[in-house]
């Protein structure tokens, strides 16, 4: 299997979501979330492979330990950890506990289809927040893990652990770990293109000079 770590890491680094998701459109594969970003402005590009969590309500099935703690201990260096809650505002599922673990861990990230609390706990030790928004309200009494490292859905997108998750302050898309190279490849693509408009642009041409060289509009194609 190809390591990431040593193949695609730095690829996928240089990279916007924007230009990653225009390759995923441009080869018919869906991945571009909606709606889910940094907490803090301060909080860019951050890839890394997905382990992944799956919330459901609290009830009289009993959770066996809190939430994201399984995930913690089975990620490794550079993955994030992304929590399907839902899109839920009205609760958290994420928090400055957890955040203190996963730093210790080496963890990249969290991204969440739902909200975070102890937003000032994860700013502290600067561990990276991506979600609808924040929250006070506990997950406890309301929401629990169902399982870890399984198929979720995470803003309208289907995840599978390993899967290659990129986020920044544009929002988050997924890179389907079989597809990840010809992903790379034509985003990559993309990107040297785009650059080489913008310097078209910044050394005098026009707009319609520089549409009409590069054909923008079926830049996809």
């Amino acid at each position: 299997m190809t390591d990431f770590e040593a193949a695609w890491r730095g690829r996928f680094e240089k990279l916007s979501t924007t230009n990653i998701s225009d390759a995923l459109d441009a080869l018919g594969l869906k991945g571009a979330t909606f709606g889910i970003r940094p907490l803090m402005p301060q909080w860019g590009q951050v890839t890394g492979r997905a382990v992944t969590v799956k919330m459901t309500a609290a009830g009289p099935v009993q959770a066996r330990r809190h939430l994201g703690v399984a995930a913690i201990e089975a990620a490794g260096p550079g993955d994030i950890i992304l929590i399907d809650n839902g899109g839920r505002l009205d609760v958290s599922c994420w928090g400055g506990i957890l955040a203190n673990g996963a730093r210790r861990k080496g963890v990249a990230a969290v991204v969440i289809d739902g909200a975070a609390r102890d937003l000032d706990d994860c700013v502290a030790i600067d561990f990276p927040v991506y979600a609808r928004g924040p929250v006070v309200a506990t997950a406890r009494g309301r929401v629990m893990e169902e399982a870890t490292n399984v198929l979720v859905q995470f803003g309208g997108v289907q995840v599978s652990p390993g899967d290659v998750v990129t986020a920044d302050r544009s929002g988050v898309v997924i890179t389907p770990w079989a597809r990840a190279e010809e992903v790379l490849a034509k985003a990559e693509s993309l990107w040297e293109k785009e650059e080489s408009m913008i310097r078209d642009i910044r050394a005098g041409l026009s707009m319609l000079e520089v549409d009409e060289k590069y054909n923008y509009e079926k830049m996809l194609k």
